[in-house]
């Protein structure tokens, strides 16, 4: 696997581009992404499912412009594959060979239930979860990927899309034959032989944008869209003010961007009828989609297209890109696991909590990078958009705050109320900021040292195999919770 690799995926609708660059064996990071809005089906469900000239001319020119940035990286390896406009076109060889001809690009055009399976194993490997069925919405198509015990177990494709649908019926303002052309569309997914799972993985620009509007409507305090869940039954009034939008104004007061004025509504009718029908009860929004399928399919190939267990993209990601020492790293790891465990009778803590701890431990020190004072904020700040992948968001706000409060001092609750929806109560928050405290305190020097913990009668006793002075006077300046004293003993 080249260690720049470009994957471009030309929608109906969208002609999207990830550049992406390993740095180590299963772990990458983003480090560039390009949208253009090419409208490659416009005009050809009205022409027998013929590309048109002038949209077909606008993606060759977007290429040439993906293919300059994908150069400039030093991208050593480009994947391009096409969705449901080209899958559809009578003509698409023309655009094919046109492509291949001039730009030296080979597009592969994948059918509807690969399309699906990229988009499953995107979620299944980045989004944090067990059970779900996701849904993309595009301009031509829609795609469910159901996912089962950690495993994708049957793909769907039909033939409903924002732009299609806009052609057929909304054109028209045919709104109940819309309706019904989805329903009757959707019976081959009510009908798959699968229990439909309550929980959705939305995926496409269309069902994003919905899910931004959703958390400005309710002052969602994190900005991050990736990992975004809400309820349906509560948010539903969204999708029917954007539907029954009566112009363009009405959907920018809403908050809708210019760029989706000629789809959202199609694409929340959509997804509010599948929503509906199907009786799902929460939305998980999904930043990735295709484009990170194709791209963890080709560096999973022969890992089943999973990562490893208890393997972590983002975390990995953040120790290569930061260059932490790994024996550092690895000792703080252990250290906060056996802190966590010899405490566990008092703080009695769910044993997420230790993964959290265990995470914060070792990512502490990214933040003396970018600015060695403040370091804890830097890193803070950083967390809160550098965990990307396989996070729920409330574990990603609980990592950024154990850091943040990782110096001697315990939080207040004025300190938490921006993010106390998605923070645990104020005593869990002071036993993880006391114990991430104490284990940066007692490697201190970083020599690793040799230390034993015993618990007694809520006096924790930390034993050093060799005096170190440093280490042990500021553990007696550390802020305890209530309930705990803690003792140096040679």
């Amino acid at each position: 696997m080249a260690k720049v690799t470009t994957i471009i995926d030309i929608g109906s609708n969208s002609m999207r581009m990830v550049v992406l660059e390993k740095s180590s064996r299963f772990s990458f990071n983003l480090i560039n992404e390009t949208k253009s809005r090419v409208k490659i089906s416009e005009g050809c469900y009205e022409n027998g499912g013929n590309l048109q000239e002038a949209p077909m001319q606008r993606a060759f020119n977007s290429l040439q412009s993906f293919l300059n940035i994908s150069k400039a990286l030093k991208s050593r390896k480009i994947i391009c594959v096409a969705t449901s406009a080209l899958r559809d076109a009578p003509n698409a060889k023309v655009f094919i060979n046109k492509v291949k001809n001039e730009l030296g690009l080979n597009i592969r055009v994948i059918d509807g239930p690969k399309e699906a399976y990229y988009g499953g194993i995107a979620a299944l490997n980045l989004i944090h979860g067990e059970e779900f069925v996701t849904i993309d919405i595009g301009g031509g198509s829609t795609e469910f990927a159901f996912i089962k015990d950690g495993q994708i177990v049957d793909c769907i494709s039909l033939d409903v899309g924002t732009v299609r649908l806009n052609e057929l019926y909304f054109s028209k303002n045919d709104y109940t034959g819309a309706r019904n052309f989805i329903l009757e569309k959707l019976e081959e997914v009510k009908n798959c032989g699968h229990d439909i799972p309550q929980t959705v993985v939305g995926i496409g620009g269309s069902i994003r944008s919905l899910s931004k509007i959703i958390m400005n409507k309710n002052e969602y305090p994190l900005d991050i869209l990736h990992g975004f869940s809400y309820s349906v039954d509560l948010n539903s009034y969204v999708f029917d003010k954007i539907i029954n939008a009566k112009n363009n104004n009405t959907l920018k007061h809403i908050g809708i961007k210019k760029d989706r004025y000629d789809t959202i509504k199609e694409g929340a009718f959509i997804f509010k009828t599948i929503l509906d029908e199907l009786n799902t009860k929460t939305v998980i929004t999904s930043g990735v989609g295709v484009r990170e399928g194709v791209y963890l399919a080709d560096i999973l190939r022969n890992s089943n297209c999973k990562f490893p267990q208890n393997f972590n993209v983002s975390v990995r990601s953040l120790l290569d890109r930061f260059e932490i020492c790994p024996r550092q790293s690895a000792y703080l790891g252990n250290n906060a696991k056996q802190i966590f465990d010899v405490l566990k009778p008092i703080h009695n803590l769910d044993d997420k909590y230790k993964t959290l701890l265990v995470i914060a431990s070792k990512l502490h020190s990214i933040g003396t990078t970018l600015n060695f004072y403040k370091s804890n904020d830097n890193t803070a700040d950083f967390i809160l958009n550098g965990l990307n992948y396989d996070f729920q968001h409330s574990s990603r706000v609980t990592v950024a705050h154990i850091i943040k409060f990782s110096k001697k001092r315990l939080p207040k609750e004025t300190e938490l109320e921006k993010y106390s929806t998605l923070l645990p109560n104020l005593e869990t928050m002071h036993w993880l900021s006391f114990m991430i405290s104490l284990n940066l305190t007692i490697n201190q020097d970083m020599s690793n040292p040799k230390v034993t913990y015993k618990l007694k009668n809520s006096k924790l006793r930390v034993a050093f195999e060799k005096s170190i002075y440093v280490v042990e006077s500021d553990i007696k300046k550390l802020e305890t919770p209530e309930g705990i004293k803690v003792k140096v003993v040679l």
